[in-house]
């Protein structure tokens, strides 16, 4: 089958380009750009490789040239998102680098409403990926704990963000497909709510429920979300 490799490889061992030859129409940068915007404009099922060589326009057959497999282009797509991550000097507190780290991490997800979907271990090693990780590890130096903690919490704010953004997006877009107002529906379903709380039967939950009041905040919920795992991290004694 055309563009499947005989064996397993990675994108980021194999030369963009040889020294021979004429220099190619295309760059590796250049075709995770095109499969990008048509992520973004259209959604992930919309990236194929037919439709991305339409995007550049070239043959779908010559694409293949630059990027043997689908997993590969996803994986391109992945790192070429992950460079939009600003790498600051760490400050010296971690718990605020690591508060910085997951708000703007979450505003990339936000930017790009596939990429929740994408987030693997699979695709954690990239050129990108691996300065990310590096420089969550220098923002968590000053945080006494082994190297394999700071990974594990690095790996729990982003499952938390992932998790978090993901939900988020499929609210807003079950909300865009109503043909009421969001605040319509929500009111409903929260005056069902109240009156299965009003039985009874549920003296927990309804004890958990009336703390809360007002309209719910998503970046406030989130934020301390974030803070509850960084407390987990926080050394005792």
């Amino acid at each position: 089958m055309a563009g499947r490799a005989a064996e397993p490889h990675v994108i980021w061992a194999r030369p963009e380009r040889t020294g021979r030859g004429p220099r190619p129409a295309y760059t590796r940068a250049d075709i995770a750009a095109a499969a990008v915007r048509i992520a973004d404009a259209e959604g992930l099922d919309a990236v194929s490789m037919r439709r991305v060589a339409a995007e550049l326009g070239c043959g779908t057959m010559s694409l293949y040239n630059y990027v043997p497999r689908k997993e590969d282009l996803y994986e391109l797509m992945m790192d070429t998102v992950g460079g939009e991550h600003e790498l600051w000097e760490p400050s010296g507190d971690w718990r605020a680098d690591m508060l910085r780290v997951a708000h703007q991490t979450r505003d990339l997800m936000h930017r790009h409403p596939w990429l929740p979907r994408m987030i693997s271990s699979h695709y954690g090693f990239s050129p990108n990926a691996l300065r990310y990780l590096e420089h969550c590890m220098a923002c968590l130096d000053p945080l006494k704990a082994p190297a394999g903690t700071k990974l594990e919490l690095i790996s729990m704010v982003n499952g938390v963000v992932t998790t978090a953004v993901s939900n988020e997006l499929i609210t807003a877009e079950r909300a865009r497909a109503l043909p009421w107002s969001a605040e319509q529906e929500q009111g409903v379903r929260m005056a069902y709510l109240s009156g299965q709380l009003a039985t009874g039967s549920y003296p927990r939950l309804a004890a958990a429920l009336t703390q809360a009041s007002g309209p719910i905040d998503l970046l406030a919920v989130f934020q301390q979300i974030v803070e509850r795992v960084l407390d987990a991290f926080e050394p005792k004694g």
